[in-house]
């Protein structure tokens, strides 16, 4: 019984804690079917109706078209360069394969301590002098670059699982080094590339301020640009803003729910050892 008990209270904390993050979602989905008027009136209430009109209002003004476009090829980048740089770097670290791993090791933790306001300026000169703003390529290495560190040591931390004796069996065989890597190890620590890849794509999909910084044609913004570009025009049609902010939501939240199951145990994988 009294185990019984301890269960339901842990129940009935969590399903308070996801009502709590659910509530705020479900007012969005109600009220971008709303007009003004009625959503002023009762926030609260079911729409009359599902009319469309705020959707294609903020679909148009907000130019979500070729936002999304910008934003997928923008993240794709973010998520390919991440992916690659991070699991090559995290199997060195892990296999201590350079001398001077601990002096990298002790780089990246300063890197993720220093805030990234500290090198827009720099950064915002090298692109202007190369001709390289308005390029979301550009603008999703930069992404890459910042959320470097954090895939490092999460992606060492699964190479620090893998046994050492799949690597020499590998190597025994016959593979080659870069083979090893992608047919045997790479499928090892699958789960960790996928949690990697979901964080950063979420990081680099809600971006501003270096999207913001660098991307200043509305052509080259990202779908979060234009949603925000809409909130000076639109900030009294508040329909038109809920539709476009449950625009914005649900590809994400889609992505999160399809594979958040690997995502949890990535990072129960993690933290095993690191």
């Amino acid at each position: 019984m009294k185990k019984h008990s301890k269960n339901l209270v842990a129940h009935i904390v969590l399903l308070v804690f996801a009502a709590t993050a659910l509530f705020p979602l479900l007012l969005v989905l109600l009220n971008s079917f709303k007009s003004d008027s009625a959503l002023t009136g009762n926030p609260f209430a079911l729409p009359h109706s599902l009319s469309l009109a705020n959707f294609r209002t903020a679909w148009e003004y907000g130019a979500f078209g070729s936002g999304f476009l910008n934003s997928v090829l923008l993240t794709g980048t973010t998520v390919v360069v991440v992916l690659f740089c991070s699991s090559m770097a995290g199997y060195v670290l892990a296999g201590q394969k350079i001398r001077i791993w601990p002096a990298v090791m002790v780089y990246l933790t300063m890197a993720m301590t220093v805030p990234i306001q500290l090198f827009i300026f720099p950064l915002y000169a090298g692109a202007a002098a190369l001709d390289l703003l308005d390029n979301v390529f550009v603008v999703g290495v930069i992404l890459a670059a910042i959320n470097m560190p954090f895939a490092t040591f999460l992606m060492r931390t699964f190479f620090l699982q893998v046994p050492k004796e799949l690597e020499e069996a590998a190597l025994v065989d016959g593979a080659g080094l870069f083979q090893m890597i992608r047919r045997v190890l790479l499928p090892v620590v699958r789960p960790g590339l996928i949690t990697v890849g979901v964080i950063v794509g979420l990081n680099a999909w809600n971006d501003f301020l270096i999207s913001s910084t660098f991307l200043h044609d509305p052509a080259d913004q990202t779908v979060t640009l234009g949603f925000l570009s809409m909130n000076g025009t639109f900030s009294t049609q508040l329909g038109a803003m809920m539709a476009g902010a449950l625009m914005l939501i649900l590809p994400v939240l889609g992505i999160f729910i399809a594979l958040q199951r690997y995502v949890v145990d990535g990072m129960a994988g993690g933290a095993v050892k690191g």
